[in-house]
């Protein structure tokens, strides 16, 4: 199998796309922007409220971590406000979306003036914004707040229970906003591209590799419409943790359609047996525990969030045997498929130990599936147009081998002229009167005996030369062992003579003498019955002219 171009060039253009993909993003503040907030811990219980909260800050605990509290309703307690700079102008106050039914945020003023605003599931929607940061405005009026105090109801405490405060100024959280537009759209804009383009290419070649593509960049696309918040944005009134739902189940059907497209990408030899039932095993159970989780959350969440991240870890692991598979059939596909799954590889792992607390949460490690696959799409695009010009160098090489087989099944292997086969294909059925020329070399058996079998195969080669000389546009086959035929529309049959006085002057081996007899006849071609009755005048007017001393052309009366 050819090979095209060179893996390393194919490399360095993989290189500029993901510094051309990752370098705003690496540039960008993020959506977690401002002056962080460091927080205390404490549960609800009956009787609190704000005030008796705010004066007791030794309720509090800033020492265990979030995620070792369980679900439940908490009370969250920023540092005093006081060392922030710029505070005044600190008027945007951010937190990171999580699981939980409804929160408030207090803000304590000088003189113990207590401002509160609250969110249920619904507000929380209306006040997501772009990076899927919840959102509340001070109000400038009341001045700087000194403290700041949530009340967390319903809270799933999978990621934590108020993960990165910040409180940031109306132009921070505008350039938050911009930053975060930029880079989704982006990503929308290329899964849009390549949507569009591997549809086309579909619709022309109809690879399945290339439907089980669209349907990842698909589900990719739908996934960041709710990981960002966009979905909030689109339906104001829709519960921010159906938001959440959605996005647990996009990101299922992501990772469920790119184990199919590994699947589809690689030839059946790769993904067939027991590869294929693993692979549809461990897409089932991801699928599962994405319906199990999106109907029964919140009710156990927790075990439902482990079923959850244990599938998808299967998930990811059951591409392994698919790469060790094609690197035992040195698929050349590999290295470039290894290539665009390095990165959503890598960063699903991480984004899996955040998920168990292994690692703290990040901004960039929650949104890392939207980077990678971005990356794992624009590398799999090339993929699949370098399978696809694998396959049509196949394509055109089988196409080769069959258009040679079919000359070799309708040529005759010593002169190269068509076989009587070939001949009576292309001759029967011809419309208006045709010239049909019989040419039989004289004495071959005497050739064959002076100049040996190798003679007289070069002879019959020589007049064969001498045929397609003669009638250039003519159709010509060798019919016979000496035998040869030359059929032509009759306005344009070559002049028999010249046959005769070209071959006269051809030069054969050891200068031997080489002459043949001609029968000619013209009529029509329309019909089977048709070419028996011309072949039947050529032949009989052939022989006259074998009867008549040989080197000599006869032609056949008209039919009547």
């Amino acid at each position: 199998m050819r090979r095209i171009g060179h893996p390393f060039h194919l490399l360095a253009t993989l290189v500029v796309l993901a510094m051309t993909l990752f370098a705003p993003a690496a540039r960008a503040q993020s959506a977690v922007t401002g002056a962080p907030l460091s927080v205390c811990v404490a549960r609800f219980a009956a009787g609190d409220t704000p005030a008796k909260m705010l004066a007791a800050p030794d309720r509090f605990d800033c020492a265990t971590p979030q995620t070792s509290f369980r679900e439940g309703d908490y009370w969250v307690l920023s540092q005093p406000l006081d060392a922030i700079p710029d505070l005044a102008n600190r008027t945007r106050v951010r937190i990171a979306s999580l699981w939980q039914d409804r929160i408030t945020l207090y803000a304590l003023y000088p003189g113990g003036k207590v401002r509160g605003w609250a969110y249920d599931g619904a507000a929380v929607s209306r006040h997501v914004q772009l990076g899927a940061m919840i959102q509340w405005r001070l109000d400038p009026a009341l001045g700087a707040p000194v403290r700041l105090l949530w009340r967390v109801d319903g809270s799933a405490n999978l990621r934590g229970i108020l993960v990165a405060p910040r409180l940031a100024t109306a132009a921070q959280a505008s350039r938050a906003n911009l930053e975060m537009a930029a880079m989704y759209s982006a990503f929308a804009g290329l899964c849009i591209a390549l949507l569009i383009y591997n549809l086309a290419m579909w619709g022309a070649l109809r690879h399945r590799f290339q439907l089980a593509y669209c349907a990842m960049v698909l589900s990719l696309l739908l996934y960041a419409f709710t990981s960002s918040g966009a979905l909030a944005w689109a339906n104001p009134a829709m519960l921010n943790n159906d938001r959440l739902r959605f996005n647990y189940i996009f990101l299922a059907c992501a990772a469920a359609t790119a184990l199919m497209f590994a699947r589809a990408f690689f030839p059946p030899s790769v993904t067939s047996g027991w590869v294929s039932r693993t692979a549809n095993a461990v897409t089932a159970l991801a699928l599962t525990a994405m319906v199990v989780f999106a109907l029964l959350a919140p009710w156990r969440i927790h075990l439902l969030e482990a079923f959850y991240a244990v599938s998808f870890a299967i998930l990811i692991l059951a591409v392994v045997p698919i790469v060790v598979r094609a690197k035992a059939e040195r698929s050349p596909h590999l290295w470039l498929f290894a290539i665009a799954w390095a990165a959503p590889l890598l960063f699903a792992a991480l984004r899996l130990l955040a998920n168990v607390a292994v690692v703290r949460w990040n901004f960039w490690i929650d949104n890392s599936t939207i980077l990678a696959m971005a990356f794992e799409a624009v590398v799999s695009t090339l993929a699949i147009a370098y399978r696809i010009r694998l396959l049509s160098v196949e394509r055109d090489e089988a196409i080769e081998r069959e258009i040679i087989a079919a000359r070799l099944a309708d040529t005759d292997p010593l002169t190269g002229l068509l076989n009587r086969r070939a001949f009576l294909r292309h001759a029967i059925g011809r419309e208006g009167d045709h010239a049909l020329i019989l040419a039989d070399l004289d004495h071959f058996k005497h050739v064959n005996e002076t100049l040996g079998h190798d003679g007289g195969d070069e002879v019959l080669r020589l007049f064969a030369r001498v045929l397609r000389q003669t009638a250039p546009s003519a159709l010509i086959a060798r019919i016979g062992g000496e035998e040869f035929a030359i059929l032509s529309p009759a306005d344009r049959a070559p002049q028999p003579e010249t046959v005769l006085e070209r071959l006269r002057r051809a030069r054969m081996p050891f200068d031997v003498h080489v002459t043949t007899s001609i029968g000619a006849c013209t009529g029509p071609l329309a019909s089977e019955a048709d070419w028996k009755a011309m072949y039947r005048r050529a032949d009989r007017a052939l022989f006259d002219a074998k009867q008549a001393g040989r080197d000599r052309a006869r032609f056949a009366p008209l039919a009547a």
